[in-house]
């Protein structure tokens, strides 16, 4: 009889890690707050434009990523970007999804088994393993579960829960930065030095993409990130006013009679600044193994959720 894994989140590390589950003869269901899967890494559409609003780019370090990323590369799911600082190229070439950062994960989700618009809310015991509860009243049960939403949301789905955790302190002391994101929909090209991505030193913006130069947009578009100081001083603010703001900041490189439109998104999780030490956290509380990753466990960033998830998945299996 196989054994069976319910993960909580449809990101890198919970996408990575039921795939490593998978392919070790495990059946695996995907429980997802949100409407698709990838997280932050995210694009979004309006109209004929495009936007990477979360995560911008990845660069490799590990022999492990390295092998992922060559083979998404190899099968046309993401390509090369090669970023500038200053005049200087960065000494990792950074990658992309071929059509946006959201092309990774969409890549890995096929055919595996993703409920979205599933938000847990609770975790219990059985006999056999644990039940998870959903807002919406569904019960999912397996013999296993790897969590890997933010720190704050996975304390709080603990915390409705009947069980006593001990990991709590330890995830309360992973902490994130917020990040808002504005999506421009312009009239003519951008004034960001080819190809398209500009790091910012003043102000209260920390980057700014180009889509257009950056190959995912047919029409001219911009993806601009306000620092974390700005973010979390305003996360709760007016978003028309926010945006306003921010876009009179940059008229250098986007002049106002070039906007067409703008959103903006609100990140209350987009880096963990602190992270816990190790890949993921295995409780020691639960009868049933209960196990913690994503970006807030290891080395963090992308790189970071991929060998999270992974390792994850593997305790499990030895």
């Amino acid at each position: 009889m196989k054994k069976s894994c319910i993960i909580i989140g449809a990101g890198l590390s919970g996408l990575t890690a039921a795939h490593e589950l998978i392919k070790n003869n495990w059946e695996v269901i995907i429980l997802d707050k949100g409407r698709g899967v990838g997280g932050r890494m995210a694009t979004r559409r309006a109209g004929e434009a495009r936007f990477d609003h979360g995560a911008q780019y990845f660069s490799t370090k590990t022999t492990d990523f390295q092998a992922f990323t060559h083979n998404i590369i190899q099968k046309n799911i993401a390509k090369e970007w090669n970023l500038q600082e200053g005049d200087k190229t960065f000494s990792h070439a950074r990658i992309i999804g071929i059509d946006g950062m959201n092309t990774i994960p969409k890549f890995l989700a096929e055919g595996l088994n993703i409920k979205t618009n599933e938000k847990v809310i609770s975790i219990s015991e059985t006999e056999n393993g644990c039940k998870v509860t959903t807002e919406a009243g569904n019960f999912y049960e397996s013999n296993a579960l790897i969590c890997t939403t933010p720190a704050p949301q996975t304390i709080e789905i603990l915390q409705k829960s009947n069980l006593a955790f001990e990991e709590i302190e330890s995830l309360q002391s992973i902490h994130y930065q917020p990040c808002i994101t504005v999506m421009a929909s312009l009239k003519n090209q951008t004034n960001i030095p080819s190809p398209g991505g500009i790091s910012l030193q003043k102000g209260n913006i920390s980057w700014i993409a180009d889509n257009f130069q950056k190959g995912i947009s047919p029409i001219f578009s911009a993806t601009i990130h306000a620092n974390p100081v700005f973010s979390l001083a305003h996360f709760d603010d007016d978003l028309t006013k926010i945006g306003n703001q921010l876009l009179s900041e940059i008229t250098d490189l986007i002049p106002a009679d070039s906007v067409e439109s703008y959103q903006v998104h609100r990140w209350r999780y987009s880096l963990a600044s602190e992270r816990y030490a190790d890949n993921f956290l295995a409780s020691n509380t639960t009868k049933f193994p209960l196990i913690f990753a994503g970006d807030g466990f290891g080395i963090g960033s992308i790189e970071g959720a991929f060998i999270s998830g992974k390792s994850a998945a593997q305790s499990l299996i030895l």
